[in-house]
């Protein structure tokens, strides 16, 4: 293989997950097919298998690269200095971002479907939200240690509260179109959040 090919591989490789996402941040994992893929790419379904040989290696890439993607914003958010109540509304804002961009949460819309996924999918969901789950532990916990935010019983339960309130509010957003719905739903919970 020359250099200009593998080049082009991981160019195609990437152009798929981008489509994939799409298609599951709109459609959900079981509303796709390679066909749609190949057709939006104008690539051979398998092109597409050579470099996914299974939709659940697509699947499990995609949550992978989300995964990634979140992991760093987050860290991003943490080196900003920014005290606990300004990462805790950094972090909803990264979901009313991919809601101004007519998407759901990628995890969000496969936990819905959550039950007909690949089991190494169904794993990396859940892995997914735990990581969420202990990064907003740890920003409730320092914002409640500096008495910049309030909530009652353990950061672990206002962790669950807060990603069930914004991926809740994004499901009840999207039929309409409203973003102002999440947008309130999210001002809300940080309002009732803050000291």
């Amino acid at each position: 293989m020359t250099v200009g090919s593998a080049r082009d591989d991981a160019g195609t490789g990437t152009r798929i997950l981008d489509v994939a996402e799409g298609l599951v941040q709109v459609r959900g994992y079981n509303g796709f097919s390679y066909a749609d893929i190949s057709a939006k790419l104008g690539i051979t379904k398998a092109a597409l298998h050579y470099h996914y040989a299974a939709k659940a290696d697509l699947g499990l890439a995609l949550i992978t690269r989300y995964a990634g993607r979140f992991t760093e914003a987050l860290a991003r958010i943490d080196t900003s200095g920014a005290a606990a109540a300004a990462r805790l509304a950094g972090y909803a804002d990264l979901y009313g971002r991919v809601l101004r961009e007519g998407r759901m949460c990628l995890c969000g819309m496969l936990a819905a479907e959550y039950q007909t996924l690949p089991p190494l999918m169904r794993d990396a969901v859940t892995s997914f939200f735990e990581a969420s789950e202990r990064w907003l532990e740890k920003v409730l916990e320092e914002g409640r240690q500096d008495g910049t935010l309030r909530f009652a019983g353990t950061p672990g339960a206002a962790a669950q509260v807060v990603i069930a309130c914004l991926e809740g509010a994004m499901l009840v957003a999207r039929p309409q179109g409203d973003l102002y719905r999440f947008e309130s739903v999210a001002a809300s919970l940080l309002a009732g959040l803050t000291a």
